[in-house]
């Protein structure tokens, strides 16, 4: 008892939540879905900021809206299915008040499009993404008893993980606890209610090994498989050497951006395929220098 309210295991609690964090924020910064950051500068005392959607998880069109006060801006947004050398289409975005706004059209489940604007300002016009676009995927609704409790779940799993790398490492004999409810965590987190969420948001239960290449499927199970080992591994002989490397291997596939090489809808056959390239996220600074 001692040892738990022990000054040392209060920073070890500490760390494992500073650990956790810095992992969570570096994937969540990271990952093909977060909103892709766009600056519109047009002069020293006018400059935009966006942040332009890549994952629309609804039925409905993709509403874009650039909160643009200045009415003397218009433009078109123009956009396509991807990965494809389809005709671009276009549409006027509409002024309502201080902002433009236009739909992107509802695509099936892991459908993507990529698109961009053609922005206008007295006689002169800008691409933004300046040299690129921006690619979004489409995805189901998946219902909050299902997204809850498994993102609630792989937040424990993730920051148990760490916590019993650091009670290992340091000499705590509640690693061993710690290391079993990791492993439940993780298993009803990613491995009951992941699949769930999958079915829900792209229409397939598993699409990692053996029967495709989705990254956070598999880094799920990779992980699992390590955690059983150093588990079973510790049942009847100290070997903490395993948990270690089970919290290392976890913490780094973790790092990994969520759904990145993720489902996506083949627009040739209409088949979902896993594995693909997810463009990088960046972030964009545009120019209006480019005469009409």
């Amino acid at each position: 008892m001692k040892q738990i309210f022990s000054p040392k295991s209060l920073l070890v609690f500490l760390a494992a939540v500073l650990i956790t964090a810095a992992a969570l924020y570096y994937q969540s910064y990271y990952g093909p879905t977060k909103p892709k950051r766009v600056t519109l500068w047009l002069s020293d005392a006018q400059e935009y900021q966006f942040k332009l959607p890549r994952s629309h998880g609804d039925s409905s069109d993709c509403l874009l809206e650039l909160l643009i006060p200045d009415t003397t801006i218009s433009g078109e947004l123009y956009f396509r299915r991807f990965p494809t050398n389809d005709d671009w289409q276009q549409t006027t975005l509409n002024r309502t008040g201080e902002k433009l706004s236009a739909n992107l059209p509802h695509q099936p489940p892991a459908g993507k499009l990529e698109y961009y604007f053609l922005l206008k300002q007295e006689g002169k016009v800008i691409r933004m993404p300046v040299g690129e676009q921006v690619t979004i995927r489409f995805r189901g609704n998946v219902p909050a008893g299902v997204i809850i409790p498994h993102a609630l779940l792989m937040f424990i799993a993730m920051f148990l993980s760490n916590l019993t790398l650091l009670l290992a490492t340091f000499g705590f004999r509640s690693y061993r606890l710690a290391g079993i409810i990791t492993t439940v965590c993780l298993l009803i987190g990613g491995l009951v209610f992941g699949p769930l969420v999958q079915h829900h948001a792209f229409g397939e239960y598993w699409t990692g090994f053996p029967f495709g290449f989705d990254l956070t499927d598999n880094k799920t199970l990779i992980a699992f498989v390590f955690w059983i080992v150093a588990v079973m591994g510790n049942l009847r002989k100290d070997r903490r050497y395993l948990t270690i490397l089970a919290a290392l291997v976890m913490l780094l596939i973790f790092t990994i951006p969520h759904s990145s090489r993720g489902s996506e809808l083949d627009p040739e056959s209409g088949e979902i395929k896993t594995g693909m390239v997810v463009p990088a996220p960046g972030h964009a600074v545009s120019h209006l220098n480019t005469e009409v």
